[in-house]
């Protein structure tokens, strides 16, 4: 079974916390976890096989870790090469903040991602006739604001 199968079965059962997966030399968080993750750190979200991952390095586990935890956000670690056992389980007993944060995360990036479709297209453009006038309009817009 492969990992993103494996997180939504582990989802089922903890589907409010966020489930980091260490794979190699990183950890991924994968579906909605990601969003929360790459709202808290900026960390860049990807997709594969229509899911959104977000990954950051071990040596980064612990800031993550203090960071969920200070939120009031419940997470589970679990290691691909021990077949994703938990390897630990932090919950808050009093508050859990993953679906306050996941409505953040989801407004924030739904931002990005429209900030990102029109920097790309202005990128693929940059060579039309017409660039520089929607550039323009644009500055015009932010300057009004």
């Amino acid at each position: 079974m492969g990992t993103i199968n494996v997180v939504k079965t582990i989802k089922f059962v903890h589907e409010f916390c966020v489930v980091l997966v260490k794979i190699g030399t990183f950890y991924s968080v994968y579906g909605k976890d990601a969003y929360i993750i790459s709202y808290l750190f900026k960390y860049k979200i990807k997709e594969r096989e229509n899911v959104p991952i977000c990954s950051f390095p071990v040596y980064s586990l612990s800031k993550v870790e203090n960071t969920l935890e200070k939120n009031k956000i419940n997470y589970i670690v679990v290691d691909r090469r021990s077949n994703y056992k938990i390897e630990e389980k932090v919950i808050n007993k009093q508050k859990n903040n993953y679906e306050k944060m996941l409505e953040k995360a989801n407004k924030s990036i739904t931002y990005v991602l429209r900030i990102q479709k029109i920097y790309d297209f202005l990128l693929e453009k940059r060579d039309s006739i017409n660039i520089e006038k929607k550039l323009k309009q644009i500055e015009e817009v932010l300057q009004n604001d």
